[in-house]
C-alpha cells in the first residue's frame, strides 16, 4: 500500500489516540479511497443514509461536532463482509475492528473533509496529501 501507509502515518498524529489505530488505518483509507468494489466515501455515505444514519456521517463531513457511532451501528451499516475483510487485512479480530472503527472512522472522515465538503471527484488521497503539506 506504500502511499497509503505513508499518509496513514502522517494522519495518525492528527487523530486522538492515533497509534492504537496504526494497524487498521491504512485499510480504512483504502476503503474510503474506493479501491475495492462497493467502497469509497460516496458508497459509505449511501450506506449510512440507507441505514438511517445519514445525520451521523453528515456530522463527520460537516464542520461541527462529530456524532458518535457504536460498534453495532457500524456492523449494520458496513455489513459483516466489510468488517471481516478489514479484520483479515489488518490481522485484528472483528470485535477489535468494530470497536476501533467506532472511534477511528469519524475522525478520519472529519480530517479528510476539513472544509465540510467532499473533495472534488471523491479524491480523498489528494485532499489528505494537500492537507498534510502544511504540517511539514
Amino acid at each position: 500500500m506504500g502511499l497509503l501507509d505513508g499518509l496513514a502515518g502522517q494522519l495518525l498524529g492528527q487523530i486522538s489516540g492515533g497509534n492504537q489505530y496504526s494497524t487498521l488505518l491504512p485499510h480504512v483509507l483504502q476503503l474510503l479511497q474506493g479501491n475495492q468494489a462497493g467502497s469509497g466515501i460516496q458508497s459509505l455515505i449511501q450506506n449510512f443514509n440507507n441505514g438511517g444514519l445519514g445525520d451521523v456521517i453528515s456530522s463527520w463531513v460537516g464542520t461541527g461536532s462529530n456524532l458518535p457511532i457504536s460498534a453495532s451501528q457500524l456492523q449494520n451499516v458496513l455489513g459483516s463482509d466489510t468488517i471481516s475483510r478489514l479484520a483479515s487485512q489488518s490481522g485484528l479480530s472483528t470485535d477489535t475492528v468494530q470497536s476501533q472503527l467506532a472511534h477511528l472512522l469519524p475522525q478520519v472522515v472529519d480530517k479528510l473533509t476539513p472544509n465540510g465538503q467532499l473533495p472534488a471527484g471523491g479524491d480523498l488521497l489528494s485532499n489528505l496529501t494537500a492537507g498534510l503539506k502544511g504540517l511539514f
